[in-house]
This record gives C-alpha cells, sequence and structure tokens, in this order.
C-alpha cells in the first residue's frame, strides 16, 4: 500500500490553525513535520495556489518552536525549487545562521534583490553562506567584498561559480596587499582580467609568487612572464607572454594588412578591449606592450599621454584610452578633458624624446648589478 500522507492541502489551513491555537510546542513541531513530509511528497504536482496554502501552513507552524526544529526544516526545504517563498525568505533572515545558512547557501527561491538586502543588513555567517552559493552574480559579489570579512572574501573568490565586476576586482586586488592568503587565491583564480592579474602580482610578497606557481607549475611560466611584465618598472624588461598574446597576434595582423589605425584603436577603446588596445599602441608606438599596459594600469596619466602622442593618436580616441582605463580599474578618473590642453601642446618631437629617456632608463636598471 502507498506511504502517502493523506491530509488534503485546501484543508490545511484551517484545520491547523484550530489545532495549533491551544496546541503545545511539542505537537507543532509534530505537525511541522507532518506537513514538511507531505508538501516534500507532492510539490513536483503543486499548483502556485497550492504552495501559497502551504506557506501560510508553515508561517503558523514555525511560530515559537525550537531553533532544531526550523533549522531542520531549513535543510529540507533549502534544495527544493518550489518551496514555498515567503518561508524561504523568512529562514533566510533569521537571526540564528543555523536556520539561514542552508536557504542562503541552496535555495533558487532567493533572488539577488534579496541577497544583497541579506548581506547589507545580517552577520557575517549570514554572508559566508551566500557566498558558497553554486551561482553568484557580480551584483551579489559587490556587495560581499564591499562588507564581508576575509572569510567571506576568500569563499566568494574560491567560488568558481562566482562573478566579479571590474569594481569588484579592484578593490579584491587592494584587500589583497598583505594579506597573502587572497592574493594566493585571487591569483590562482581563472578568469581573473590581465590588468588587474598585473596589478596584484605588482603588489604581491615573494611568497605569493611561489605559491602561484607551485600550486599550478603547468603555469609557472605564464606567472613568471606576469611577474617579469608587471615589475617592468623596475627594470626586468617585458614580457614574452603579452608580445604573443592573442591579442597581439591580431594587431600585427591588422598592422600587416594594412587595417591598424586610429579608428580601430577608438573602437577597441570603445569596447573596453584592454588587451587589444594595449597592443595596437604598442605596435603603432614601436614599443613592449608591457610598457604600455604599466602605463595603462597606472594612476597618473602622463606616460600614456606621451605614448598616445607618439602613436599619433588623436585626442578623442585618447580619451576614450582614458575612460577605458578608468573602467578598467573601477576609480574613475577625475576631469579627463583637463588633460587636453597638455595634449594639444605636446609636440610629437617631444614626445619621442621623453620616451627615448623613458628607454635608456629601462636599459640602465636592467644592466645594473643587483644589491
Amino acid at each position: 500500500m502507498s506511504s502517502r500522507p493523506t491530509a488534503r492541502p485546501a484543508n490545511l489551513l484551517d484545520e491547523l490553525q484550530n489545532a495549533l491555537a491551544h496546541g503545545t510546542v511539542a505537537r507543532r513541531v509534530e505537525t511541522l513535520r507532518r506537513v514538511t513530509d507531505l508538501f516534500l511528497y507532492g510539490v513536483a504536482d503543486y499548483s502556485d495556489e497550492q504552495i501559497n496554502v502551504f506557506d501560510d501552513v508553515f508561517h503558523c507552524l514555525i511560530e515559537e518552536i525550537e531553533i532544531s526544529a526550523k533549522a531542520l526544516l531549513a535543510k529540507r526545504m533549502a534544495p527544493v525549487p518550489k518551496a514555498p517563498p515567503r518561508l524561504i525568505y523568512t529562514l533566510a533572515f533569521d537571526d540564528e545562521i543555523e536556520v539561514a545558512a542552508p536557504v542562503l547557501s541552496l535555495s533558487e527561491r532567493l533572488n539577488d534583490d534579496m541577497l544583497i538586502k541579506n548581506a547589507r543588513s545580517k552577520s557575517q555567517g549570514h554572508l559566508l553562506a551566500i557566498s558558497k552559493r553554486k551561482v553568484l552574480s557580480d551584483a551579489v559579489t559587490d556587495v560581499l567584498v564591499e562588507c564581508g570579512n576575509n572569510d567571506v572574501v576568500e569563499s566568494a573568490v574560491n567560488n568558481p561559480g562566482a562573478e566579479f565586476s571590474d569594481k569588484g576586482f579592484t578593490e579584491l586586488v587592494s584587500r589583497a596587499e598583505g594579506n597573502d592568503n587572497l592574493a594566493t587565491c585571487l591569483g590562482a583564480r581563472r578568469g581573473i582580467p590581465r590588468p588587474h592579474y598585473l596589478k596584484l602580482i605588482a603588489r604581491a610578497s615573494d611568497s605569493v609568487r611561489a605559491r602561484l606557481q607551485a600550486a599550478n607549475p603547468r603555469a609557472a611560466d605564464d606567472i613568471s612572464a606576469a611577474v617579469k611584465e608587471a615589475a617592468f618598472n623596475a627594470g626586468h624588461g617585458a614580457s614574452a607572454r603579452g608580445e604573443t598574446s592573442p591579442a597581439m597576434r591580431l594587431v600585427k595582423s591588422l598592422f600587416e594588412d594594412g587595417r591598424l589605425d586610429e579608428r580601430q584603436i577608438a573602437e577597441f577603446a570603445a569596447s573596453g578591449r584592454f588587451e587589444e588596445t594595449s597592443a595596437a599602441i604598442a605596435v603603432c608606438a614601436n614599443v613592449p606592450v608591457a610598457t604600455v599596459e604599466n602605463m595603462m594600469i597606472e594612476s597618473r596619466s602622463e606616460g600614456l599621454l606621451v605614448l598616445a602622442k607618439v602613436a599619433g593618436l588623436s585626442w578623442m580616441s585618447l580619451k576614450l584610452v582614458l575612460e577605458m582605463c578608468g573602467n578598467t580599474s573601477g576609480t574613475e578618473i577625475e576631469n579627463i578633458d583637463d588633460h587636453k590642453s597638455s595634449y594639444d601642446m605636446l609636440r610629437p618631437s617631444t614626445a619621442q624624446q621623453v620616451l627615448r629617456f623613458y628607454r635608456m632608463r629601462q636599459d640602465t636598471a636592467q644592466t645594473e648589478p643587483a644589491l
């Protein structure tokens, strides 16, 4: 014979309200267990209206019951896609992390707005539970990075289903400075944008760089190249990886076909294509791509103005490049138009002289013995 529960969902609310009006806590817990069994048995077939009835019933039952009973309910309901929505919301915002954590980590009923509200108003334990969700949008991770402690942030960075905005990566790189565990997690993360990776490596300790190489020996050459590229301003030369990257191969192909011009560079910049833009400027200015990338991630813009003048860019094209750099780093460059007069006054011959001086200084640094 079937063991299916026999209670009818449509009649539950009235029956339970009468029964629970004078019931003990123990009776509530037992009734909660039976109603949960009933719901889970037929959840696939219930209509939205029936689920709403169950939602009302659960709200009656969870009043004045033990934390352990609510925690068990949360664990059972968290993985259910059609779980009663108001119940899930209530459990997610419970102050007891034992109750909230299962639904915050698993429930599909919680949308981004709910998760963001929870992250901004609840405990670090709640944020840690959110950080473990299978999928996290960059809108949610922005808040986790902003409000979370180190455990929360590292958990989010280690979550392969988490997405991060440029703003989020910028804050992560900043927080990773002096935090070797976070720096290692962030450096090992797949998909970290190259400009952020360069900044991370430039600020990372030797132990972090060693950890990254040890964690993925097959990527040791790439990590070593990135270290050299990030250290270019200290006189360690350009990265072979940057010179042979897909972006550089594309740019060189355009150059060889006579299609690499100012219009193309402006299109790269307007589309936020950092690697293609830096590679194109490098080819037009006849400098290593690492030189361009380092100047593009610097907070000061003077070096980039020199490179743009040598590459023959107009002010409008340079403005697009400056805006892209600000968007990439997550820090808006203030008063971009203030650079226009300086750029207009900068003569190409002067820019070439400055660039030659810069190269000479780098060559000298490379040949000096280490102290």
